[in-house]
């Protein structure tokens, strides 16, 4: 697990900001069952599949794998189990009417520990095409190519 500033880094989800658009990000908290936190401690969870809904005025994260605890007994936790987010009500009501439009979908970026509290960071995107996805890895690599540039003329 990597360490930053009081915050341990368990799982992030790189993919998704190649795959999406983030337009806004929100910081919640997850319920969680003992043997999920002993899981998460041991640095083990998997966000690729994640994405977040809101039923009944409740946010919930769904599609994230956390592992069974290796020493679990009978109390052990469904990897892929629907969890709970815990968010301000002015927070799941922006998300609910955000995802109402098209292309709008809520994604877990990361999951942490903050202050030995598991967060999870979600975002509010919009699913990239094809070509969007070309054009920015085309950015990145001119804005590589201009810096390398002036570093070189720099060094002449």
């Amino acid at each position: 697990m990597a360490k930053q500033g009081g915050r341990s880094l368990v799982a992030s989800n790189r993919k998704a900001r190649h795959d999406y658009t983030i337009e806004d990000v929100f910081e919640a908290g997850v319920v969680l069952s003992g043997t999920e936190v002993k899981a998460l401690r041991a640095g083990r969870a998997s966000l690729v599949d994640g994405w977040c809904s809101v039923d009944g005025g409740e946010a919930w994260l769904e599609g994230v794998h956390i592992p069974e605890y290796a020493q679990g007994t009978w109390t052990n936790h469904a990897p892929r189990r629907k969890r709970k987010l815990l968010l301000h009500r002015e927070e799941i009501d922006r998300l609910e009417a955000k995802t109402r439009e098209k292309g709008q979908t809520i994604i877990p970026l990361s999951l942490y520990f903050l202050d030995g509290r598991a967060k999870v960071e979600i975002a509010l995107a919009r699913g990239k095409r094809e070509y969007d996805k070309r054009q920015a890895l085309r950015e990145r690599q001119d804005n590589l190519e201009a810096v390398r540039a002036m570093r070189e003329k720099r060094d002449r």
